[in-house]
């Protein structure tokens, strides 16, 4: 056994604590907690950050007991990296390390409206008005919004926000930082650090510079002081102050998708991964300049692993409801009593018989970006069965991936000969053929799922000080894997999609009547004219 090296994944729906043999990239041990959302209005998500604090703790206790039953004792892990769900947003007192609301999470839809006032504010009402500065539309996704709508409530959590900030007792971090804080020491000393894939998902960060901008601060009306220092990836961050991994460095931390990137070894430019979660998401190895889009993607950074390494960019599509809309038809809707049972229910049919499922939940994120989008379900005869809706739940994972990749083809003119797919979803063997027939190219899963945590290990591995491993083809073992080759032809490949197209084409074009009527006070023969327009463009 090689040196062993851990991993916090901590995850829109749980936490994770692994520990992976840096020899071999096998897993030694592992502990999972469920995190548990809190729905407290209508597309408001949020999550206690206090919650999520015990979670990582259960998890390295019940990992370093497991590690002990075998023999191995936990103090033998050289370093820690940190993986974690991006844009959500805490905001804790600096004196108490007490959370001052609950964290807003990434899909959270209730900066609605803040979105469309700083839209108004910009020249033309450009969505994509600071792209160049920060790589990312105007959306409720990010977390400059979010901390906004924080700052600005008018109520007793608005004005003790509002106090901390007078009082420079305020601290700001996406999920990374708070973990990092609390396990560094909080109130006590805790490092309020975050790394450049996390700040490069704030829409406060200049993506060539990897530096907070005054100038996008300024326009979201968002203190510096209360901001994280950016660093790298791969580095030194501080120790463990206290618990069984007392003293071990914290030496690497990652946004989720690029620690899903890292770890599906995607390090060349032109390489990309597609991550099936609570949501979906494809990034795209760019190198080391940033590209861009001009097709509704995001630019982003991939890594960068260490303090004097380049940054490495990447694009990406996001697809906010994957996963989420399985869990729907179970939770919400009782149509199903367990999510395994969705691979049999799925391939009972031969189709969905002209169902289409538009989960935008949250709204649709890439290439879309209409965060006032409602989910949309068409097409329903006295025919549609359960079976139908599962499996055109199934198909809208797919389409909405499709839409993506075609971005992405556009933007980096060169096309992708295969795809590699990670993820709790993409254990779903029915969902990764349809995958594959939709894209019309090979999807490669890898054996080894755990894709995310060996990202963030591997970052840890590599900081300079702990030196467990490197960046080259001689230190990373290629991951065994299984290929997933089309079987339709492309006429039926291009029907289907027409027939989503046509769909998402609904669902858009009513959030826009609605925008109309809205913004304008337009009647209602006007807002007809706008939707008659619109359709017959389609």
């Amino acid at each position: 056994m090689g040196r062993l090296v851990g991993a916090i994944d901590q995850g829109t729906s749980s936490t994770r604590f692994m520990v992976f043999d840096s020899s071999s990239l096998d897993v030694v041990a592992s502990h999972q907690v469920s995190v548990l959302p809190i729905y407290p209005q209508d597309g408001w998500v949020e999550v206690d950050p206090e919650q999520i604090l015990q979670t990582v703790y259960t998890c390295i206790e019940e990992t370093v007991k497991k590690l002990n039953a075998k023999g191995i004792d936990g103090r033998e892990i050289a370093a820690v990296g940190i993986s974690n769900q991006r844009e959500t947003t805490v905001l804790w007192e600096k004196s108490t390390g007490k959370p001052l609301h609950n964290a807003i999470v990434w899909l959270d839809t209730r900066t609605t409206e803040a979105v469309d006032m700083f839209i108004q504010q910009t020249p033309g009402q450009n969505k994509d008005y600071l792209q160049y500065k920060c790589g990312l539309p105007l959306s409720t996704y990010f977390s400059a919004v979010k901390i906004y709508w924080l700052i600005n409530q008018e109520n007793e959590s608005g004005r003790n926000i509002a106090q901390a900030i007078e009082n420079e007792n305020c601290a700001f971090g996406t999920i990374d930082s708070w973990i990092l804080w609390n396990l560094t020491g909080g109130a006590n000393g805790g490092v309020h650090v975050t790394d450049v894939t996390n700040a490069s998902r704030t829409m406060l960060m200049n993506i060539e510079t990897t530096k907070w901008d005054f100038e996008l601060c300024k326009f979201f009306d968002i203190p510096m002081n209360i901001l994280p220092e950016i660093r790298s990836s791969s580095e030194i961050y501080g120790t463990f102050k206290s618990g069984p991994l007392k003293d071990i460095a914290i030496s690497g931390c990652l946004g989720d998708q690029s620690a899903a990137l890292v770890g599906q070894m995607c390090f060349q430019p032109g390489s990309a991964k597609n991550t099936y979660g609570t949501g979906c998401f494809m990034l795209y190895n760019t190198g080391t300049k940033p590209i861009f889009s001009k097709h509704g993607l995001l630019t982003t950074v991939a890594y960068k692993f260490g303090e004097d390494e380049p940054v490495r960019y990447a694009i990406e599509g996001s697809v906010a409801i994957a996963g989420a809309c399985i869990n729907w038809l179970k939770d919400n809707l009782g149509l199903i009593d367990n999510v395994a049972e969705t691979e049999t229910l799925a391939s009972s049919v031969d189709g969905t018989h002209g169902v289409y499922f538009v989960p935008a939940f949250s709204g649709l994120f890439a290439p879309h970006w209409e965060s006032e989008a409602k989910g949309l379900i068409f097409g329903l005869t006295q025919y549609t069965k359960k079976a139908h809706l599962v499996r055109a739940a199934f198909e809208a994972i797919c389409f909405q991936t499709r839409e993506i990749l075609d971005a992405m083809n556009k933007d980096s003119n060169i096309a992708l000969s295969s795809l590699k797919v990670d993820g709790g979803l993409s254990e779903n063997n029915f969902l990764m053929q349809l995958q594959s027939n939709t894209i019309g190219m090979s999807v490669v899963r890898p054996d080894m799922r755990e894709t995310t945590a060996l990202g963030a290990a591997i970052a840890a591995a590599c900081a300079k000080g702990i030196d467990v491993m490197k960046l080259d083809s001689s230190q990373l073992f290629p991951l065994s894997t299984k290929t997933f080759i089309p079987e339709i032809t492309e006429d039926e490949r291009n029907t289907n999609f027409e027939g989503w197209q046509h769909a998402v084409h609904l669902c858009i074009h009513s959030v826009k009547t609605k925008r109309v009527r809205r913004l304008s006070g337009a009647t209602s023969e006007a807002v007809h004219s706008v939707f008659d327009q619109v359709y017959n463009e389609m």
